[in-house]
């Protein structure tokens, strides 16, 4: 990167600094407590003024009241979501979270007066403030949106207290079984324990045997608690579908996803019966890195494995410059937005124990830098990863102009930038690496990420779908466990071979319990990236203005107009077949390479 050296000291490996938060020096914890209270009782007055009529003029105060309300609501769970995130065995901070989820239900119930009256105000009067509602627009039509699907003022206070102690405590409650786990493995003849990220790492490594003993580690832990965690699943899609279905009158567990999203159903199904009917192409895909891997049959253990004796590691300051760099390649701005990250301390990427697993980025209001969380170990896929959040944290700083409420990219559209650093980085390793195993692991790498990212993510989605029937109509964890099974042999046919203990891996998916339906994003974020990536590469510096355009707008606009205006048709089965067939022609260059200069 221009004018930076990669010794920077803003590229240390180590904790990330909260300091920006202010919740994170105690006195103003507990003031902002009070201050927030005040600030519900000082919003509760308007109640009266909605019911005998109010101006523009106070309309609009009282978003931008609402707005500081929730502001300020959002700092302090953030804060407390980033404190569980560094420590979830931390008693004190499990407390805090608590306590902060309690006390924001206790807000949103009393707020919601607001949302009711908006809801029920007639089409003529309700234009008349969208009119004049500026950035807060989308967000006010949004609300008006879930009309038909909203229960009177004391049913919806019930349900955000009742979710406290019910889906969100159950969610916490996972998070803390799950985070304590360790596992252990025989790494060069001795036993090592270790976090799921450390764990996982072994499963993209050459040695196939510390492949399946990882993965077989892995689902033993899981499946130990497989009958707990099982229950603790069924018990959330009952809890979804009581109040979705059997409260609001939605059309499918699915279709509440679908609003919150504001994605058609129809886009929705289309999307994944593309995925479906493409099934062959990534089955194609593993017999040929079977050939690579000299393998008559492709396991799921190895349809990561690297292709290459490559264990090249990288250093994370060399890592953050190479982020940096492909950055800016791309456009400057991305990469003076990334190093904010870094400058402010908003990163976190050792590897702890009792440390959340994975990786994610927190936006906790505009203009305020977001934060990043990793459990970096030096391999390809964490610099992929620290592209990936880096990705997440500049579409929120483009998008920092707009309001709280609408500067959030909607799930479908927020894997797009963090999606698209990735490839940018994928490039520029390509154009850097001398070394050709490295470069054709890369490639392959390409390809597995798009499976891991498009086709598992929809197949998930698919089991989703089949799971909340199943455990309405009185299924057993053992009976949805073998459903997520056979969710597999159709996915991989008679490409992979799947073994028996993989049955456990739908307990290990923490989307699954937290966020239903979240993970169909990915495969439309994916297919979406392909698309526009394929864009930049067919009209170059024309493309750029569009793309950070679309970035720009956060969540500012329904996400089908927003493709709309950068030439897109959701609608259309076309549209993602285009993605696939990006994705045929990275499997037809490697088809072209003859397998006997694979050096296994």
């Amino acid at each position: 990167m221009t004018g930076m050296s990669q010794s920077n000291t803003f590229f240390s490996q180590g904790r990330w600094s909260l300091e920006d938060l202010p919740p994170s020096d105690p006195k103003l914890l507990e003031s902002m407590f009070i201050t927030l209270e005040q600030q519900v009782i000082n919003f509760e007055s308007l109640r009266l003024q909605l019911n005998t009529g109010l101006d523009i003029k106070g309309f609009m105060e009282a978003v931008h009241q609402i707005e500081h309300i929730y502001r300020d609501a959002r700092l302090l769970d953030s804060y407390a979501s980033l404190r569980f995130a560094e420590n979830t065995q931390d008693t004190t901070i499990q407390v805090l979270v608590s306590r902060v989820d309690n006390f924001i239900a206790t807000i949103t119930n009393r707020l919601l007066f607001f949302n009711m009256w908006w809801k029920e105000l007639d089409t003529q009067d309700a234009e008349r403030f969208l009119t004049s509602s500026g950035d807060f627009r989308y967000w006010l039509e949004e609300i008006r949106h879930f009309k038909e699907f909203t229960l009177s003022e004391a049913e919806e206070k019930i349900i955000n207290i009742k979710n406290v102690t019910g889906s969100h405590a159950l969610n916490t409650l996972y998070d803390s079984i799950t985070n304590r786990y360790t596992f252990n493995l025989q790494v060069e003849g001795r036993t090592r324990e270790m976090t799921r990220g450390e764990l996982m790492a072994f499963v993209r490594q050459n040695d196939p045997e510390l492949r399946k003993s990882a993965y077989q580690e892995l689902y033993r832990v899981y499946g130990n608690d497989g009958p707990v965690l099982g229950q603790i699943y069924q018990t959330l899609v009952r809890d979804w579908r009581n109040e979705k279905l059997d409260m609001r009158h939605f059309s499918s567990p699915i279709s509440a996803r679908n609003l919150n999203n504001n994605i058609p159903d129809a886009v929705v199904d289309t999307l994944l019966d593309v995925c479906q009917k493409n099934t062959p192409l990534f089955q194609e895909y593993f017999q040929l890195k079977a050939q690579w891997l000299k393998q008559k049959r492709l396991s799921r253990y190895d349809i990561y494995a690297p292709v290459a004796h490559s264990s090249k590691k990288y250093e994370f300051p060399r890592s953050a410059w190479m982020v940096l760099d492909s950055f800016e390649q791309f456009d400057p701005r991305l990469a003076r937005l990334a190093l904010r990250v870094f400058e402010k301390q908003h990163i976190d990427s050792e590897v702890r124990k009792g440390k959340n697993s994975g990786a994610f980025c927190l936006s906790a209001t505009p203009k305020m830098v977001p934060w990043v969380h990793l459990n970096y170990q030096g391999y390809a896929e964490d610099v992929a990863t620290m592209a990936h959040e880096l990705g997440h944290a500049i579409h929120s700083m483009l998008a920092e102009n707009h309001t709280l409420f609408t500067f959030d990219a909607c799930l479908p559209l927020a894997e797009t930038a963090s999606t698209f650093g990735e490839m940018m980085l994928t490039e520029r390793m390509l154009k850097e690496e001398s070394s050709e195993d490295v470069r054709r692991d890369l490639l392959f790498k390409q390809i597995d990420d798009a499976y891991a990212t498009i086709q598992r993510q929809a197949y998930f989605a698919i089991f989703e779908r089949q799971a909340h029937e199943m455990i309405f109509n009185n299924a057993t964890v053992d009976e949805i466990s073998a459903a997520y099974l056979q969710n597999l042999h159709s996915q991989f046919g008679e490409a992979v071979d799947v073994s028996d203990e993989f049955r456990w891996e739908w307990v290990s998916i923490p989307h699954f319990y937290n966020v239903p339906f979240y993970v169909y994003a990915y495969a439309f974020g994916q297919l979406l990236v392909l698309s526009l990536y394929r864009q930049y590469q067919n009209e170059g510096e024309s493309f750029k203005p569009r793309y950070l355009n679309l970035l720009s707008a956060g969540g500012s606009k329904a996400p089908v107009s927003l493709l709309a205006d950068a030439g897109i048709d959701v609608h259309q089965a076309i549209f993602w077949q285009g993605g696939f067939d990006v994705i045929q022609g990275l499997v037809s260059q490697l088809k072209a390479l003859p397998v006997h200069l694979n050096p296994r």
